[in-house]
Parts: C-alpha cells; structure tokens; sequence
C-alpha cells in the first residue's frame, strides 16, 4: 500500500501589506452586536479570539484590532452575571485591552426593580486606563419611573436616582470621552425622568449628547436645555 502524505503549506501572512492584514483580520475577528458576557458567546464566533494565540506577532495586531472596533458593554444583561459572582467583562480584562478600546456602551433597565450586584463603577473596571474611549453608547430599555408600573416599581425615583449616580461616576473616570449618544426603545421617551435626568448629567460634564431620532433613525446633536422635539 502506497504511503501518501501530503505536506502541509504555510501561507506568508506578515509578508502582505499591513492595510491587507488589517482588512482579512477585520474580516475574521468582527462581530456586529457589542460584545458582552453571554451564554450564548460560543455560538457568536468569539472562538475565533484563538487566534490571538498563533503567535506574538499576530496577539498584537489582531488584539489591537479586534478591542479598537468593537463596542464594549460596560456590565453584562443577561442575568446570569447580575450575582455577586458575576464580574462585568471590563474587570477581566488586562490593561492593555482596555487602552485599546474605543467605544462603551451602557445599557439601563435590566434588572429595573433590584439592580445587580455587580453595577458599580468601581476603579476595578479600569475606566481611567481606556485613554481612547472617546464615544459611550447609553441605551435605556424601559423607565420604571412610568405610571403604567406602578406597584411594582421600588419606589418613583429610584431607578432615575441610580441610573443617573452610575452614569455620573462612569463619565467622570474616563478620561478622553467627549460624546455620548443616547437611545432607547420606542416606548421610551426622552421627556421621561431616566432618559431626561441622565442627558442633564452629560451636559453639566461638558459632554456632547447626540440623540437618535427614533423616526428617522439618525443621531441629531442636542445643544438646547429642552429635550422635545
């Protein structure tokens, strides 16, 4: 019986232009929700992040890229992680993760009537450290300050009191962040006391607060004191 092998080729990756590599590893690493804690993480493709480990060389480009590109979620909403156990995915990242990322996102109303454990803007998350995050996401799900839920709710204010406290002590530990762009869902207006209080929060930081316009779906600058319309 003839022994048939078949030799194994090496492609010369790094001898392509640096702007090519970029372009096939954006194309393999690039995911299009943020990225988060989730179950699920299996399944979205993040076992491509092992390419991080083919050598020293590709680590550094490919990490670069792959924390420069994405929107990271600052804690995680899937309730699997809202116990005492469940660390946000900023404070399992190394420092020179979080200098490379560029663009946060907070998301408010999980867990509405007992926030999570794990919600704290604490020097663990490293926020200082992302010297180029210069864009947050804040996207509110629901505003239990809402007539609609009342009875249920822990009290009228409380959530509006928290969202706005956590918010606060986020913008004021990153260092480079200029602009926050604000979005909710359709039931969700920007009159209501969770989305007001916290765009009120970003103007007196001095930060641009850019609104989606949920008819035409573009992002419009806000500049006035009043948020209608």
């Amino acid at each position: 019986m003839t022994d048939i092998r078949i030799k194994r080729q090496t492609f010369p990756f790094f001898d392509l232009p640096f702007e090519l590599r970029s372009k096939i590893l954006c194309y393999v690493l690039t995911v299009p929700q943020p990225v988060d804690l989730d179950p699920n993480n299996h399944l979205a493709g993040h076992q491509r992040l092992n390419l991080f480990l083919a050598s020293h060389r590709l680590h550094s480009e490919a990490s670069h890229l792959f924390y420069s590109s994405h929107t990271f979620r600052i804690f995680p909403t899937h309730d699997r992680f809202f116990g005492y156990q469940g660390k946000p995915l900023l404070k399992r990242l190394p420092t020179r993760y979080r200098e490379a990322i560029t663009s946060l996102e907070l998301r408010m109303g999980p867990g509405w009537t007992r926030p999570p454990k794990p919600w704290l803007a604490d020097p663990g998350l490293g926020l200082d450290e992302m010297i180029n995050v210069r864009r947050l996401k804040a996207f509110v799900e629901c505003d239990p300050s809402h007539d609609i839920i009342r009875g249920i709710r822990k009290g009228r204010d409380f959530y509006t009191g928290f969202s706005a406290h956590l918010f606060e002590q986020i913008i004021e530990q990153l260092p480079a962040l200029s602009s926050v762009e604000f979005d909710a869902w359709p039931s969700v207006m920007w009159e209501e006391s969770v989305m007001k209080r916290m765009i009120e929060v970003a103007k007196e930081h001095g930060k641009k607060a850019v609104l989606m316009d949920k008819e035409t779906s573009e992002w419009r600058m806000r500049s006035r004191p009043t948020i209608r319309w």
